[in-house]
C-alpha cells in the first residue's frame, strides 16, 4: 500500500505521472511525464477489452491546471486514508478503478470550468454555497439521473480527500454534502443500467441468430479455407523475385485469357478499374509491380476495361442453405471481410447463447473452452466487474471466475472456429488478429464501439446475402429500438428463456433448458448475475399475462378450464403492481407471491396458473415454475381465454387448408385433418364453459 505522503513534496516536469508499483505486469509502453498535454491511463489498465482513457489538460481552465495535475497524480498513485472512509457507504473504495479515475477527472474539468465562469481561479476559493450552488443546477438543469448526480458528488468529495490527505493542501473546503448526509442533495431515483435496456425484438433477433449460426457452423470451413489461400496468394507475391521467367508465366495467363475471351481480374477502386495485381501475381508467379506494367501496355489495358472479371479464390464451397451451396466462389478481394464477419458472427453467438457481458466475451482466451469429456461444455475466462483485491480495491485485470459458464454446442464451436483464426495462446477476439487483412498491431481486444459497426455490418451483409439467395423472408429487420450494440444480448437472452419457451431460438438450434444451463453458470457470482435479469423478465412476462387478462375479462372476456377461477382471482390483483418492474427485488416479489404464478404459453393455445402440487410436467420432484415445453392437456392447472380459443380455430381453419392441398399424402392429410377437428372440440368447450368476470366465485 502506497501511503498518500510518499508522494514526492515536489514534481518535476519528466516525472512519470504513473509510478511503478501502479503499472499493471504486461504493460511494456510509455509513460506520459508530468507536464504532458495528455496523459494516457494505459499502464493502469490489464482488462483487454476495458477502453483506452486519456486525460486531455486543456480541458481544464488553465488557471487551476496545476492544482488539479497534482490531485490527479495523488489519485492515481496514492491511497485515501482508512480514516476518511469511515462512515461512507462500502462502494468507496481506497482506490478507484483506471475508468473511475477517468470519470472522476472529467468531473473535476466540468466543476473547475463551473467555477472559472463565475471567476473563481482556484479551488481554495470554492464556499461551502458555491458547492451547493453546482449540486442544485446538476438536479435542475443538467438532466441527469439519481445515480448520476450522486457519481458527481462524490467525486468532489474525493477532490476534497485528495487535498486533505496531500503533502501541501491547497485547501479546498469539504463539500456540504460529505458531512450533511447525500440524499437531500439528490434528485428522486429512478431506473437504469442493463434493466432498463430494451432486449432486441424477435422478429430482429431470430434472423439475426439464425445467421450467426449458419456463418459459425456451416460457412466457416469454406471462409477459413479461402483467407488462407488469399494469405497464400499474397505471400507468394510479396516475395518472389523478377525474373524472365515470372514474365513469361505472366504472359502466359494473359495471353490464355484473352483467347478464351475471359475476363481479366480486377478491383473497383473509386473512380477507376484497377487490375488485381496480387491476386495475379499470387498465381503466376510474377511480382506485383511486373503485372502493373503489363496491364498498363493499350494492348492490356484496353482488355481490362473491355473484359472485367471476379478475382475467385481456388478453393472449395462445401457450406450450404437447403441443400444449396451459399455461395460459388469466394473472391480474393471479399475473403478479409469474410473474415471479419465470421468474428462477429462468433461474438453474436457466444455473448447470446451464454448470457456473458460483452467485455466478459471479448477477453476470453485461447484454450477457454476445453473438450467436454461428459455434460455440457464449459467456458473458463475473467469476470472484470466485481475483480476486487484482498482491500476490496477494483482489479484491472480481472479474477478467474470460481464458477464458468455453462455453454451450448453452438457456443463451443464459436470458440474452435476463433481459436483458428487468432494466433496460440491469445485473445480469441485480439485487436490485432481481427485487423483484417492488414494485422496491425494493436493492444488487447476489438473495443465496444468497433464491435457496434461489425455488428452492423454483418446485419447489412447477411440481409444482403438472403435477397440474392432468393431468401427475402430471412432479411434481418431494424430493431424499433434503434442499433443492436453488444449490450442488449444478455437481455434479450433473458427475455426469450422468460417467454418464448421453445419458441424462436429453438428454431434456429436445438435449444434445450436454456434456463438451467445458463443461470446455473451464476450461481455463486454476485448478485447482478444473469439470474436476477431471468428473474426480471419472468416477473414482467407475468406481470404482462395479467394485465392482458385483466383488461380481456374487463371487456367482458371469459376463461375456461379447471384453473379459471384461479386465473380470474389473478389478474384481479394486476393493476396493484401495474407499470414497469425495474429491479429484482420487485420482480421476486410477484415470483414468489404463489396467487400470481400465472404464464402463458402460446405454443399450446393456454395458460398455466402454477401450482406445483398439481402439476403433470413434473411427475418426478417438484419445481418452482412450469415446464412449458412439455404441458398435459388433462393437467389441473390449466386455463384458456377467448384469445385462446380464436387461436385455436384459426389454427384449425390453416390445418383444414393444408390437408386439402395435393402436396400432403392421403395419410399426413387424414392426421391434419383429425388434428383440426381436436381444436375445434377444444375451442368448443372453452365456448361452451367459459366463465365471465362476473361469475366468479371465491375459490
Amino acid at each position: 500500500m502506497t501511503h498518500p505522503l510518499s508522494v514526492p513534496l515536489v514534481l518535476s516536469a519528466e516525472t512519470p505521472i504513473i509510478q511503478p508499483d501502479r503499472v499493471v505486469g504486461d504493460y511494456t509502453g510509455p509513460i506520459s511525464q508530468y507536464d504532458a498535454p495528455v496523459w494516457p491511463l494505459d499502464p493502469l489498465i490489464a482488462n483487454p477489452s476495458a477502453p483506452r482513457r486519456r486525460i486531455h489538460w486543456d480541458s481544464f481552465p488553465l488557471g487551476m491546471q496545476s492544482e488539479l495535475r497534482f490531485l490527479t497524480y495523488q489519485m492515481i498513485n496514492t491511497e485515501l486514508p482508512e480514516r476518511l472512509l469511515i462512515g461512507r457507504h462500502p462502494a468507496w473504495r481506497t482506490r478507484q478503478s483506471p475508468g473511475a479515475i477517468y470519470m472522476t477527472c472529467r468531473i473535476w474539468a466540468g466543476f473547475s470550468r463551473w467555477l472559472a465562469a463565475r471567476s473563481v481561479l482556484t479551488l481554495a476559493a470554492c464556499t461551502p454555497e458555491l458547492f451547493r450552488e453546482y449540486s442544485a443546477g446538476l438536479v435542475r438543469e443538467g438532466g441527469l439521473t439519481r445515480n448520476s448526480v450522486q457519481y458527481h458528488l462524490i467525486a468532489l468529495i474525493r477532490l476534497w480527500a485528495f487535498d486533505t490527505c496531500s503533502p501541501h493542501p491547497i485547501g479546498i473546503c469539504e463539500p456540504p454534502w460529505s458531512h450533511e448526509g447525500i440524499d437531500d442533495y439528490l434528485p428522486p431515483a429512478t431506473s437504469g443500467g442493463e434493466n432498463v435496456t430494451e432486449p432486441i425484438t424477435p422478429d430482429t433477433m431470430g434472423p439475426l441468430l439464425i445467421w450467426a449460426l449458419r456463418m459459425v457452423e456451416d460457412f466457416a470451413p469454406d471462409i477459413l479455407a479461402a483467407w488462407a489461400e488469399n494469405r497464400r496468394l499474397h505471400t507468394q507475391a510479396q516475395h518472389v523475385r523478377a525474373s524472365a521467367k515470372s514474365r513469361a508465366a505472366l504472359d502466359a495467363y494473359l495471353n490464355d485469357l484473352a483467347a478464351r475471351g475471359a475476363p481479366l481480374p480486377t478491383i473497383r477502386q473509386p473512380g477507376r478499374l484497377v487490375a488485381a495485381g496480387t491476386y495475379i501475381a499470387g498465381l503466376t508467379g510474377a511480382t506485383p509491380a511486373q503485372v502493373t506494367n503489363r496491364i498498363q501496355q493499350p494492348k492490356w489495358s484496353h482488355y481490362r476495361d473491355r473484359n472485367p472479371g471476379p478475382a475467385p479464390l481456388r478453393t472449395p464451397i462445401w457450406g450450404g442453405i437447403d441443400g444449396q451451396p451459399w455461395t460459388e466462389t469466394i473472391d480474393f478481394t471479399e475473403a478479409a471481410g469474410l473474415m471479419r464477419h465470421l468474428g462477429t458472427a462468433c461474438f453474436i453467438v457466444l455473448s447470446y447463447l451464454t448470457g456473458q457481458r460483452p467485455g466478459e466475451t471479448l477477453s476470453l482466451r485461447t484454450g477457454c473452452c476445453p473438450d467436454p469429456s461428459a455434460g455440457r461444455p464449459l467456458i473458463y475466462g475473467h469476470v472484470f466487474k466485481t475483480a476486487r483485491d484482498e482491500d476490496g480495491n477494483h482489479l484491472s485485470r480481472g479474477q478467474m471466475r470460481e464458477v464458468p459458464w455453462v455453454a451450448i454446442p453452438p457456443a463451443m464451436r464459436a470458440v474452435r472456429v476463433l481459436e483458428r483464426m487468432v494466433p496460440a495462446d491469445s485473445l480469441l477476439f485480439g485487436a490485432t488478429a481481427h485487423d483484417f487483412p492488414h494485422h496491425r498491431t494493436y493492444h488487447a481486444a476489438l473495443n465496444r464501439p468497433t464491435m457496434n459497426r461489425r455488428i452492423e455490418d454483418f446485419i447489412s451483409w447477411a440481409s444482403a446475402l438472403a435477397l440474392r439467395l432468393g431468401r427475402p423472408h430471412e432479411v434481418i429487420p431494424d430493431d424499433p429500438h434503434g442499433a443492436i450494440g453488444t449490450e442488449r444480448f444478455r437481455r434479450t437472452l433473458a427475455w426469450h428463456i422468460a417467454r418464448r419457451p421453445g419458441g424462436l431460438v429453438a428454431l434456429a438450434i436445438q435449444y434445450g433448458h436454456m434456463r438451467t444451463a445458463v443461470s446455473a453458470g451464476y450461481a455463486a457470482r454476485s448478485r447482478d448475475g444473469i439470474h436476477d435479469l431471468l428473474d426480471i423478465e419472468t416477473a414482467r412476462a407475468t406481470a404482462d399475462t395479467l394485465a392482458t387478462l385483466h383488461a380481456d375479462l374487463d371487456a367482458g372476456g371469459g376463461v375456461s378450464g379447471p384453473a379459471a377461477r384461479r386465473a380470474i382471482h389473478a389478474a384481479a390483483q394486476a393493476p396493484s403492481f401495474a407499470g414497469s418492474i425495474r429491479s429484482t427485488r420487485q420482480a421476486r416479489a410477484i415470483l414468489r407471491n404463489p396467487t400470481l404464478a400465472v404464464h402463458d404459453n402460446p405454443h399450446t393455445f393456454l395458460m398455466c396458473v402454477y401450482n406445483r402440487d398439481k402439476a403433470l410436467c413434473h411427475r418426478l420432484g417438484t419445481s418452482d415454475t412450469p415446464t412449458l415445453d412439455r404441458c398435459v392437456s388433462a393437467c389441473a392447472n390449466i386455463a384458456r381465454t377467448d384469445r385462446h380459443a380464436a387461436q385455436l380455430s384459426a389454427e384449425a381453419e390453416h390445418l383444414e387448408k393444408q390437408s386439402a392441398s395435393e402436396m400432403f399424402p392421403e395419410p399426413l392429410a387424414d392426421r391434419l385433418r383429425q388434428r383440426a377437428d381436436n381444436l375445434r372440440d377444444l375451442a368448443d368447450q372453452h365456448h361452451r364453459n367459459r366463465i365471465a368476470n362476473q361469475e366468479k366465485s371465491t375459490t
